[in-house]
């Protein structure tokens, strides 16, 4: 059966001569999936997202969604930045409509895309903050309406980047388990970009593991042997967690002080 999601022998050269950042990167991604891609600074995980993403063009290689190649940027395929990116002029609910008005402006009536908005308010839990500009909210809510907006574009594919990378300890594990509740309830396939080691493993099931760049491609791929839904505080001493942040922590060590020994 062929992949939902094929990266397949993707590399990217910036600059005609220069060193390639990314060189033949294989990955088969199934409907559903939750994938999360780790690895040092400067390996190229960005620029893997955002080929994905149909933001950035491959030099070799190319990404099939589908059965449909991906070439340019699309509402299959909704991205959630570090930087919540929302517009500070409109409230939380306007910034959530104005992505619904632009993917189902003609095929979902004002009504339905005004219930639509309020459906995914809910799926966040910030229905009670929705008219507020994001000046009057915490990062963590900005984020949730982030992540509204992406999820109300209905992609077949949610991108994350390092989405809670810029938030509290606290702010983060909460969105982490709402990300994890939405991702058992809806299905939906994701990819997720990530520095957090506990946080890979929680929330995914494959940890695909970068080498350092330049010329970085997959070194290994973990598999995570966790039943869901998890529950964090349960997962602590549970052996497979305690395995899986072994591995993923033993590669990224090595390939730390001998990029070559981990190869």
């Amino acid at each position: 059966m062929a992949a939902y999601l094929e990266i397949s022998k993707v590399g990217i050269t910036f600059k005609p001569g220069a060193v390639p950042v990314l060189v033949d990167v294989d990955l088969q991604v199934a409907r559903g999936e939750y994938i999360a891609i780790i690895g040092h600074s400067g390996c190229g995980k960005s620029t893997l997202l955002n080929i994905v993403a149909g933001l950035t063009r491959a030099t070799t290689g190319g990404v099939v969604l589908d059965g449909r190649e991906v070439n340019t940027p699309g509402p299959d395929r909704a991205v959630v930045f570090q930087n919540h990116s929302l517009l500070p002029w409109l409230t939380c609910r306007e910034n959530v409509r104005l992505a619904v008005d632009q993917v189902f402006g003609r095929s979902k009536s004002r009504a339905e895309r005004a219930a639509w908005v309020d459906e995914n308010l809910e799926l966040v839990r910030m229905t009670a903050h929705a008219d507020k500009r994001p000046a009057e909210i915490s990062g963590g809510m900005k984020q949730r309406i982030g992540i509204a907006r992406a999820l109300a574009m209905q992609p077949k594919v949610l991108l994350l980047d390092e989405p809670f990378g810029a938030l509290d300890a606290l702010t983060r594990a909460h969105l982490q388990d709402q990300v994890m509740e939405i991702h058992h309830r809806l299905g939906m396939t994701v990819l997720m970009i990530t520095h957090d080691v506990d946080e890979a493993v929680l929330l995914s099931d494959r940890i695909v593991m970068m080498t350092n760049g330049p010329m970085a491609t997959i070194g290994e791929i973990a598999t995570v042997n966790l039943p869901r839904p998890r529950d964090r505080l349960a997962l602590v001493e549970n052996s497979n967690f305690i395995a899986a942040r072994q591995k993923v922590m033993e590669f990224l060590y090595a390939r730390h002080r001998n990029p070559a020994q981990a190869a």
